[in-house]
């Protein structure tokens, strides 16, 4: 597992697979453009949805989570990295972020 930036994370994005590991509750808060939201709990029983030959960039909201995610990750072979900050430092860095409606 490596930490990455955000603005190293910005440069990425076509790349890496996104992954935003926080609540459904926090999304209302932004998230990066072309992230998929699958939620820290439910990370375990996601590796069939992520491409294992594609690097994996995982997102929560300052990076403790994202950095359990992308250990968990890493573990079970897969190329995975954790944002540096989180979604509060990316916001901080002024980079895209896309707000989507929660059902």
């Amino acid at each position: 597992m490596m930490e990455i930036t955000p603005q190293q994370v910005s440069t990425r994005l076509d790349e890496a697979q996104i992954v935003d590991v926080r609540e459904a509750a926090e999304l209302v808060d932004g998230m990066i453009p072309g992230a998929v939201h699958i939620p820290l709990g439910m990370i375990p029983e996601s590796h069939a949805a992520l491409d294992s030959t594609r690097p994996v960039i995982l997102v929560c909201r300052s990076g403790r989570r994202s950095a359990n995610a992308a250990e968990h990750l890493s573990a079970a072979g897969f190329d995975a990295h954790t944002m540096t900050g989180g979604m509060l430092e990316w916001a901080v860095e002024g980079l895209p972020t896309v707000f989507t409606q929660t059902p």
